[in-house]
């Protein structure tokens, strides 16, 4: 049975600029994608885009290409990426002067319709800055089918430019939805690069780090069974659970929403199949939703922070009094939000002035830059002689920057465009799904009737021992919008891995999520039971406001949440932790 090697060289902007090059010399690939967007970067790329109409793409992944563009032709690899942004025609038009000025003759294609900005008030959007709507897969196979050896696109969902070849190999049609669903979630263990061979994994200690990570390979077959590994030689390990760790982030419940196909989580099947290497077979998909989301980015107004050093003893009087200067001197022409957060960072007895500090931080927002600027940072200094002892700041607070809020809003699929726009200049359109389904079909009532059946088995244990959670668990954490996602699991390799699961599932409640992580105590809290994996995925609703650029959090992105709830103390059976 033919199978298709797609690899992936960029998990974000900013990624591992030489990871392009270390894909392309490492081994044997078909393919090779890159994921280049976040909701975050559509609002980066909007405020480049203010700058230059000719700027909105990711700049970065045309250096990588204009370094490896040569190469990529010689081991007859083609490319497909979402770096175009809010720019994907600016891209490919780049692309195709970079290969002129080498002499590559290569085709280049890119994906459009995307961007929903001139019609905002049409759609009901209201003031945004960036209004990008996520498209599917089967463009990027048109543009493929038709000869393209580079594809550029604008915001298609992160697995899209992994199914993409894989439809386009394979001549998938919108209602083979199993294989869609194979290929969409190899798309999203893979799309985040090396997170899916040991970073940002909670078992790091039981990898390789001495090297830098290896960046992940998905092997596709025609039935839309996958094997996720990675270039012999490199670092980190493709294993069940660096597997998992991808597939818990970032997803919202039992489902996973995708504009062609809705993928049943509960599904999925792993299995470890060789050194660095796992199978996911099994995977289950059906009609996709009418409608897809838009990321929606605005303008929030300006914001600004400072930090100031308490160290020693009294920390909580230090900071006390430290907060009334402020706020008495903002009381005349106040900011509209202000927000304290004191990290008690200080240890008892401290061997050294860093182990008695302490962090008080302050963080301003207004719609007025002159109220988060001078007014602000002039407050803070102007006490320096006048506060508690061993006054000191991080460093001084600057001017105040503008900042984003971040939602989403969702459209029917026929209300957007899908255009492929080839080398020639000819477009073809890209027709919707014509058969979708509510979200409440069938389908999703099969999926929580999987799950339910599937769930472990509540047993007896026996004593317990008080411990952290994360020597029992696994977890990763991130953000969905002003969402937090927590996945927590049962390693692969617990000896009592089902009667662990049944524990932890019983355990794991709301309540619970809410007394171990306090700043959630007055959240809605969703949890959800993925017995296939042994896991739990957790979503704590609004605990990043209006999203990443606009959360004042000491963690903004919930990257660490995750390790913060391994790192509570609970009491678990003692028979768990052999």
């Amino acid at each position: 049975m033919r199978t298709l090697r797609v690899g992936n060289c960029s998990g974000f902007y900013g990624d591992r600029f030489s990871a392009m090059r270390e894909m392309l010399e490492g081994g044997e690939l078909d393919y090779l994608t890159g994921d280049y967007l976040a909701e975050l970067t559509m609002l980066i790329l909007g405020r480049d885009r203010m700058k230059s109409t000719d700027l909105g793409y990711a700049k970065t992944f045309l250096k990588q290409l204009t370094e490896n563009l040569a190469l990529a032709k010689e081991r007859g690899v083609r490319i497909v990426a979402n770096a175009g942004g809010l720019n994907p025609a600016g891209l490919a038009e780049a692309i195709r002067k970079v290969a002129a000025e080498q002499g590559v003759d290569v085709s280049v294609a890119h994906v459009e319709g995307d961007d929903l900005l001139a019609r905002s008030a049409e759609l009901g959007f209201g003031d945004a800055l960036t209004a990008n709507a996520y498209l599917g897969a089967f463009g990027i196979a048109e543009a493929l089918k038709s000869g393209a050896d580079i594809v550029v696109t604008g915001r298609v969902t992160d697995a899209s430019v992994v199914v993409g070849p894989a439809i386009a190999e394979f001549g998938w049609g919108r209602e083979d939805f199993d294989r869609l669903a194979g290929a969409v979630v190899a798309g999203h263990v893979i799309e985040c690069g090396a997170q899916a061979t040991g970073g940002n994994f909670s078992g790091f200690l039981d990898i390789d780090t001495s090297r830098p990570l290896g960046f992940p390979i998905a092997e596709i077959s025609e039935t839309g069974d996958v094997v996720i590994t990675k270039h012999d030689g490199t670092g980190g390990a493709v294993t069940v659970d660096t597997v998992t760790a991808q597939l818990v982030y970032e997803i919202q419940d039992q489902r996973y929403l995708n504009p062609d196909v809705v993928v049943d989580l509960t599904s999925i099947d792993l299995t470890a199949d060789g050194a660095d290497r796992v199978r996911i077979s099994g995977v289950r998909g059906g009609a996709p939703p009418a409608t897809t989301k838009v990321c929606l980015n605005a303008f929030g107004g300006f914001r600004n922070s400072v930090e100031f050093v308490l160290t020693g003893l009294d920390i909580e009087d230090k900071a006390a009094w430290v907060r009334r200067q402020i706020e008495a001197a903002l009381a005349g022409n106040p900011p509209a939000e202000i927000v304290w957060d004191l990290a008690r960072t200080d240890h008892r007895d401290p061997a050294s002035q860093p182990a008695a500090a302490a962090i008080l931080r302050c963080h301003v927002k207004d719609a007025d830059q002159d109220k988060v600027g001078r007014a602000f940072s002039g407050a803070a200094v102007e006490i320096a002689l006048a506060s508690y002892p061993g006054f000191t700041m991080t460093a001084p607070p600057g001017r105040g920057a503008p900042y984003g809020i971040y939602r989403a809003a969702y459209v029917p699929q026929s209300e957007v465009p899908h255009v492929v726009v080839h080398a020639d200049g000819s477009r073809t359109e890209i027709a919707p799904p014509a058969v979708t389904a509510d979200p409440e079909s069938h389908f999703w009532k099969r999926i929580h009737a999987n799950s339910a059946e599937n769930g472990g088995s509540v047993s007896k244990s026996g004593p317990g021992q008080p411990i952290a959670l994360g020597r029992l668990v696994h977890a990763r954490s991130g953000d969905k919008g002003g969402n937090a996602n927590v996945g927590v699991w049962i390693p692969a390799g617990h000896p009592r891995r089902e009667q662990a699961y049944a524990w932890l599932e019983t355990f794991l409640t709301e309540d619970r999520v809410r007394e171990l992580l306090p700043e959630a105590a007055d959240l809605e809290i969703d949890v959800h039971p993925l017995p296939n994996l042994s896991g739990i995925n957790l979503i704590l609703r609004g605990l990043l406001g209006e999203g990443v650029a606009s959360s004042t959090r000491f963690d903004p992105q919930a990257k660490a949440l995750g390790e913060w709830l391994r790192a509570r103390i609970v009491t678990i059976p003692e028979e768990l932790l052999a």
